[in-house]
């Protein structure tokens, strides 16, 4: 029978399961297989990063926008522990991302082979699956279960450790076969028990003021058009988390925008105090959504939730009826159910209410021509000149709850991402690259602190090399800003530890290749990023910006 490289297999189980790019870095450990990528005829691009977190972040902002698995890989020792952030965010955000990282020998373990440590261990509790291979035999059926558990259930992470010498034994060519149906998630879809399905709908039509509060699964199992014909049944407003956002058209007439600490606002706050039934739709109803769980009020209001991981429902509010299933198969049973139009419909006057104080506010805070210049300024001027497709990654920091709050698609989709499960900095520039590859005929913008900047900046290098057409946009004030404006709202302004000096991010941009701008007029503002978007080459425009600290953000707590 026919032989091939254990490295040639893992290439083949990749090809075979529809996988067109891999984000990494190489090491001494990772020589057979990337000798397998460059002998092999496969299809795949294989993008070379500047840092296994990139990696990482690439793959996660490429899954986010393709609806297909993403892949990274790194060596061993540092480069394991390296690309452990991308992976954790991906995990718990429900991306499925597929980690591969090289190891030592196993015949070399327990010697201390330079670069030993037990990644099986290291990524246990960051994964929803992981394994160290110990033979080349193990590769075919190892890769079949990784795509699977990707894909199916709760969409995830995973890992696989890859040794040097099982990357060289010897593999059954007939052992190699994929299912290519899983690169694409949910691959396999339950829905809900249909006696609960119809108890949801019996409360939601007896309910006066039902609201949705929608998580980033609508996106993710491409349920909106199922979410907008069961909120358009009942006249109820759709409000979402961050991550939700693109489960209903920023323009539709229920859409009331992203409610909790981070990128809600009052108004938005105050239709869900005003709710009498809350639906959770692939919202783990955790701190940030609820403002650590007093809006909704727990016990005050009854609770319909839905997800599709059993272990989330009823977590942190008691529900009425919890419905486990896929939130497309479910939100259309729930839809069937909805047969009878509720009469109220308090939705649509309460939304448009609550929408025109939220953006009168940000208008007169967005049109001043104040310096430093507001980041309200910002949002306006890329509302204005961004495409109607554009795909816009945000940084945590200042871009996350302004850009949440007032950023406006009228599109359904993922068109707006930034990371909120772990919220680390350095995300925006690789997820947009991942982002890049994975929507190529979209324009992408990345948007980031001047704090995040230093965790990214390499990868400058590689948006150049790639000649990818990304617009960046940096946030400059000269501070780790979410810090800072903690310190003041809770700490008696103590600042401590939380400056540092203003960086030239334009020079350091073209010292890269890349063509750059500063602004610190607001009235220049908007022409320069329209030449940023406008332009067929990697772009960035250095906002000089007013600190967080002394503006007026979209976060509950400072604003209290």
């Amino acid at each position: 029978m026919t032989q091939i490289t254990g490295g040639e297999a893992f290439v083949r189980m990749l090809q075979l399961h529809g996988v067109k790019h891999i984000f990494g870095l190489c090491g001494d450990t990772s020589l057979p297989f990337y000798d397998a990528m460059y002998r092999l005829e496969h299809g795949m691009q294989h993008v070379l990063t500047r840092d296994e977190r990139s990696a990482a972040y690439m793959a996660d902002g490429y899954a986010r926008v393709s609806g297909r698995v993403g892949v990274c890989e790194g060596p061993s020792g540092g480069g394991a522990t390296y690309i452990l952030p991308g992976i954790v965010e991906a995990n718990e955000s429900s991306i499925p991302v597929l980690c591969f990282t090289s190891d030592i020998s196993v015949s070399a373990r327990g010697r201390y082979a330079l670069t030993e440590l037990d990644q099986q261990a290291l990524f246990r509790p960051l994964t929803k699956w992981n394994t160290v291979l110990d033979s080349g035999a193990d590769i075919p059926r190892v890769l079949r279960n990784a795509f699977k558990q990707m894909t199916t259930g709760r969409p995830g992470a995973v890992h696989i450790g890859l040794p040097y010498d099982v990357q060289k034994q010897m593999v059954e060519e007939a052992d190699i076969w994929g299912d290519a149906s899983l690169n694409r998630y949910p691959s396999r879809r339950d829905c809900a028990d249909p006696a609960a399905v119809a108890e949801a709908a019996r409360l939601l039509l007896a309910a006066e003021r039902p609201l949705f509060i929608v998580g980033g699964g609508v996106v993710i199992s491409g349920a909106e058009a199922e979410l907008i014909a069961c909120a358009e049944r009942l006249g109820a407003p759709v409000a979402t988390t961050v991550s939700g956002q693109g489960s209903i058209g920023d323009a539709h007439a229920l859409a009331l925008g992203v409610v909790g600490s981070n990128g809600g606002t009052l108004p938005t706050r105050a239709l869900v105090q005003a709710a009498d039934l809350i639906v959770f739709v692939s919202c783990r109803a955790g701190s940030v959504t609820t403002e650590r769980w007093r809006y909704p009020a727990p016990g005050k209001v009854a609770v319909i939730q839905l997800d599709i991981d059993a272990a989330v429902i009823g977590t942190n509010y008691p529900v009425a009826v919890g419905l486990v299933g896929d939130a497309k198969l479910t939100l259309a049973a729930l839809r069937d159910e909805l047969n009878v139009a509720a009469a109220r419909g308090w939705g649509r006057e309460a939304v448009a209410a609550a929408k025109q104080e939220k953006f009168s506010a940000f208008r007169l805070l967005a049109e001043a021509n104040e310096r430093p210049i507001r980041p309200e300024r910002v949002v306006a001027e890329l509302n204005r000149v961004l495409p109607h497709d554009a795909v816009l990654v945000a940084d945590p920091g200042t871009p996350c709850p302004y850009f949440s709050a007032y950023y406006e698609n009228e599109l359904t989709g993922r068109h707006f991402i930034s990371n909120r499960a772990h919220g680390a900095l350095g995300y925006s520039m690789a997820a947009a690259v991942g982002a890049y590859f994975g929507r190529p005929g979209a324009k992408i913008v990345s948007v980031m602190g001047d704090g995040s900047f230093g965790f990214t900046v390499g990868e400058l290098e590689t948006i150049c090399r790639l000649k990818i057409p990304l617009a960046m946009v940096v946030i400059s004030n000269s501070s780790f800003g979410w810090i800072k404006a903690g310190q003041k709202s809770g700490f008696g302004a103590r600042y401590f530890s939380v400056d540092f000096s203003r960086t030239d991010h334009a020079a350091v941009a073209r010292a890269f290749g890349v063509k750059s701008y500063t602004v610190d007029d607001p009235e220049k503002l908007r022409a320069t990023l329209e030449l940023a978007v406008e332009a067929n080459e990697p772009v960035l425009v250095d906002v000089l910006c007013q600190p967080l600290e002394e503006a007026r953000a979209p976060v509950s707590e400072w604003i209290a």
